[in-house]
């Protein structure tokens, strides 16, 4: 009888071929037993006051949020209070309200939004934000999934949501009593699961109708505990890079919190003791006189803000000499733009990442110098994850180097879409693997290539043309300042890719003349042929773009054509 062989996956890239599934070069994390009561509020806060986070004995002079217009400050020892307020207020005016509730919350970035979701997580009840400019149907679709029990809105958004539940307005002389009241103890003593419900999070939309997606508090716990425990590493390297002199991080949140990305890295900051400035309405300018004035050394951002930054000739006026890393998630960032970027401003890193609501954020990322050099990469496989490549058509697993669909499988994975059992079992399969629904490739050292969305691809005579490659090259025109590519129907082909395309100020190039730029560039089935000029390129509040908006545009206009 022969011997069974061992697992052996690839050193290099993580890939075992009797498998077929990748694994993580990453060192694994451990996480705290899954039976043990935790909840995400709890196990950040663990993390905050380690002997490990550089100032977990200065909370009290330490400044969590920061308001990038006015200057306020809250520090974590206030910021604590505050939750712990809140919490007690919660239970003593809405003794209806309990464990496993569901909290709907539409404001935009303010300090009570992450005062809020700490407290309400801290209870046991499931967050469920949602964005400020929903229209008054998408807000009823995702009222109608969450089946919330109480609302928090502001004074301005109240008015999008219906009258038949306690609403407490954010902005009002109320909220901020809640926030001051004098703390009791009932209010810490609700037992929360890791495997309870913690948010209940949108997904954008652009592949079909807004699905709630259902994060436990386990899954947030699994996605914090690696960013914490790698950046212990980098911290180090940094006081050895500064001369034993710890530089205190400061990030610029351009980013909506009502989405995971926001959502994640408001809970990640919090564990690692940074310091956030908030914004309450994105400005590119103002950001730049944010990064200037609070010395911002990171930027969380989506692939439209890297090009900005690349495009404009307005950074040049601001001090970013303070800048050091930029990190980019929500939508593949193309090599040229990354290239342009480094060669901008040689001083910061810029790391890409690549996550889904549906994996409570990042699934893969490039960590330090080296691998930043990986320009057009989504990284390496995060800790504790295993993945898959898969063929679309016949299933079959893929070894590095080949194109197909990526399954992902790990404890950050969601436990579903809420109210929808059909959805969730086409995306899970029974053995846990999520597919996302993304064309993509190991190569050979490991790293992930996203090439496009599946759903996405444009059919040329059968050939297929990821819209995100021509997307790319058209970010590199320097006539350009933003690009998206879609799906033209034609009796020959089928479908022809056309580009919607934002000419810089003063620009007078012309159709032809990017069709043939791109021609030079690219396959023959590849070529643009036909193009359409426009003020801007509509996407969601994480950067992707809203292709069937521009799909609709084009039925229904004119546009340049070869």
């Amino acid at each position: 009888m022969a011997e069974t062989q061992p697992l052996s996956p690839d050193p290099n890239n993580g890939y075992c071929p009797q498998t077929k599934i990748y694994h993580s070069l990453r060192a694994a994390v451990s996480l705290p037993p899954l039976s043990q009561p935790l909840s995400i509020v709890d196990y950040t806060l663990s993390l905050l006051h380690s002997p490990t986070t550089p100032i977990s004995g200065a909370l009290s002079t330490t400044h969590f949020l920061i308001d990038a217009a006015t200057g306020h400050r809250l520090t974590y020892a206030a910021f604590l209070r505050q939750v712990r307020s809140l919490s007690s207020s919660l239970n003593s005016l809405y003794p209806s309200l309990s464990k496993n509730d569901v909290a709907f919350i539409l404001s935009p970035p303010s300090f009570h939004v992450p005062v809020l979701y700490f407290s309400l997580l801290s209870l046991g009840i499931t967050v469920s934000p949602s964005s400020p400019l929903s229209s008054p149907s998408e807000l009823n679709h995702q009222i109608e999934l969450s089946k919330p029990a109480i609302f928090f809105a502001t004074s301005a958004t109240a008015q999008k949501l219906p009258p038949n539940l306690p609403l407490v307005l954010l902005d009002s002389p109320k909220f901020i009593s809640m926030l001051e009241a004098k703390a009791s103890g009932s209010a810490t003593n609700v037992v929360v699961n890791q495997c309870d419900h913690a948010a209940i999070l949108y997904s954008s939309g652009t592949t079909g109708k807004v699905k709630g997606v259902v994060l436990t508090h386990r899954n947030l716990i699994a996605v914090i505990a690696g960013f914490y425990h790698l950046n212990l590493s980098y911290k180090e390297k940094a006081k050895e890079e500064e001369n034993g002199v710890y530089v205190h991080p400061v990030s610029i949140f351009t980013l909506p919190l009502f989405h995971v990305f926001g959502f994640f890295m408001i809970i990640r900051a919090a564990s690692m003791g940074e310091s956030v400035v908030l914004m309450e309405k994105f400005d590119f300018l103002k950001m730049l006189e944010a990064v200037e004035k609070y010395r911002v050394t990171y930027i969380p951002v989506a692939p439209p803000l890297v090009v900005a930054m690349v495009k404009s000739d307005l950074v040049a006026k601001y001090d970013l000499s303070s800048l050091q890393t930029v990190g980019s998630g929500g939508a593949p960032l193309g090599k040229e733009v990354s290239e342009e970027f480094k060669a901008k401003f040689p001083h910061v890193e810029i790391y890409q990442g690549y996550g889904m609501t549906e994996t409570a954020g990042a699934a893969t990322r490039t960590i330090g110098s080296e691998e930043a050099t990986r320009y057009g990469s989504a990284g390496r496989l995060g800790e504790n994850l295993e993945a898959k490549i898969v063929d679309p058509d016949s299933g079959e697993a893929l070894p590095p180097g080949k194109r197909g669909e990526l399954w992902l499988r790990g404890p950050a994975i969601m436990k579903g879409y809420l109210g929808n059992e059909a959805a969730t079992a086409e995306t899970l399969d029974s053995e846990g693997w999520l597919k996302t629904g993304d064309l993509c490739y190991f190569d050979s050292d490991g790293f992930l290539f996203i090439v496009d969305r599946l759903k996405e691809l444009i059919k040329y005579k059968g050939y297929q043309v990821p819209p995100a490659e021509l997307e790319h090259l058209l970010q590199s025109i320097p006539d350009i300042a933003d690009a998206a590519v879609i799906p033209y129907p034609n009796e020959e082909a089928g479908q022809i890719p056309m580009a919607y395309v934002v000419r810089k100020p003063g620009s007078t190039i012309s159709a032809t003349q990017i069709m043939d730029f791109i021609a030079k560039q690219v396959a023959p089935h590849k070529k643009i042929r036909r193009v359409a000029f426009i003020n801007s390129i509509p996407k969601s509040p994480a950067g992707k773009i809203l292709r069937r908006e521009l799909v609709k545009h084009s039925l229904s206009t004119s546009s340049s054509k070869l």
